[in-house]
């Protein structure tokens, strides 16, 4: 009998250890994963293996000029374009100081130009600069403000304006340019300097390199040379071509038209806003929270307000707009059918141009600034394809 009970126990005891083995087996199996879901916002996409991108500036004959961040005993350190998602529609400029990544923004600044600088963690702002062969060095502006986008140039020793560029290692070319979220002249203040733009590399946009230099300083608000502002329609497309209307609603049903809003030459980076009794509200994406599968889409009233963002379909359902996916610093939006199907989201110009509706991120972290108390994930623009 002592035997039978002994045998009894000892199986007991497998089976229990064999059960509580293949329970924690399971249990590492399901567990998180950094690479299927950012659970702070949208869903990420996959590793990726950073691609950094060479910053020039481009001489009239072709020849392209190092750019280069100097600190105050002369060393220069390199600038670069950092890839770091399957996107090359924006990406972050950087200076590299021994292992160390410095930002890299355009300052506000009371002279006709404004200073592009790398910031060090200590407050230290260092000047970028074009190299000639030769040893010149010419410094890198900002020149003129178009609406959200400030045109950046190597000023040469007599007056002349070189473009700068990103190169990826295998040609592409990007266009080096300060963005701005922020209608006012002082984006931020960053280790106590006025940010005026973010330096980000994006596809390159037709017209706005050709400008006739204003006489008032850049830092006065955008310079718009009279420019009527043109009115773009926000549209999910379906599968079979059809463009529906996208619209902010209240909590009574209202409905209000939402746009992009084109106030200067440049259409390579608008915003959107939802047109509501005459105030134009900011659209922007909201952390979701962690019962939402994707990141909510709204519009923000004066007072705090929330209106729902829309597709329409042609018997008046209403689609979610939404923050779906992630990749580096956009955010991919589209709008989901009732099946979980997802429908392209674009801005069409009166003229038939087209741009890509995205959400845009300047900060590495979850949650970029709050609008009326709502903590936003990022910002809805109208960008180049």
């Amino acid at each position: 009998m002592k035997n039978s009970n002994l045998s009894f126990i000892k199986t007991t005891c497998y089976n229990v250890f064999i059960i509580g083995f293949l329970f924690l087996l399971t249990a590492c199996n399901n567990g998180p994963s950094k690479d299927k879901t950012n659970k702070t916002a949208t869903k990420d996409t996959v590793k990726f293996e950073t691609i950094y991108w060479n910053v020039k500036a481009i001489h009239p004959n072709g020849q392209s000029l190092d750019i280069k961040m100097f600190d105050n005993a002369g060393e220069s350190f390199d600038i670069k374009a950092i890839q770091n998602s399957d996107q090359d529609n924006l990406l972050d400029v950087k200076a590299i100081v021994d292992g160390e990544i410095l930002p890299v923004k355009v300052l506000v600044s009371k002279n006709q130009y404004t200073p592009v600088v790398a910031i060090t963690d200590a407050g230290s702002a260092y000047k970028l600069k074009a190299i000639t062969p030769e040893g010149e060095e010419f410094e890198i502006i900002g020149v003129v403000r178009f609406g959200n986008v400030v045109i950046i140039k190597a000023l040469t020793s007599k007056g002349k304006f070189y473009g700068v560029k990103a190169i990826s290692p295998t040609g592409q070319l990007n266009d080096i340019k300060g963005i701005k979220i922020n209608s006012q002249d002082r984006e931020m203040t960053l280790k106590g300097h006025s940010i005026y733009a973010h330096v980000k590399a994006m596809h390159p946009s037709d017209n706005e390199d050709n400008f006739t230099l204003p006489k008032k300083n850049i830092t006065k608000g955008p310079y718009k040379s009279n420019f009527e502002r043109i009115i773009w329609n926000i549209k999910a497309i379906t599968p079979d071509g059809k463009n529906l209307d996208i619209k902010a609603i209240d909590a009574k049903g209202n409905i209000f038209d939402v746009k992009a809003i084109q106030d200067s030459k440049q259409h390579s980076f608008m915003d959107i806003k939802a047109l509501v009794e005459g105030t134009e509200l900011p659209v922007k994406i909201l952390q979701r929270s962690t019962s939402e599968e994707y990141a909510p889409i709204k519009a923000i009233g004066t007072d705090g307000t929330i209106y729902d963002i829309k597709a329409l379909t042609e018997d008046q359902k209403k689609l979610d707009i939404k923050g779906i996916s992630r990749s580096g610093n956009i955010i991919h939006v589209k709008a989901i059918d009732e099946n979980g199907e997802f429908y392209g989201v674009k801005a069409f110009a009166p003229d038939g141009k087209l741009n890509a509706v995205k959400g845009i991120k300047i900060f590495n972290r979850t949650v970029e600034m709050k609008v009326q108390g709502h903590p936003v994930y990022a910002h809805l623009k109208a960008i180049s394809q």
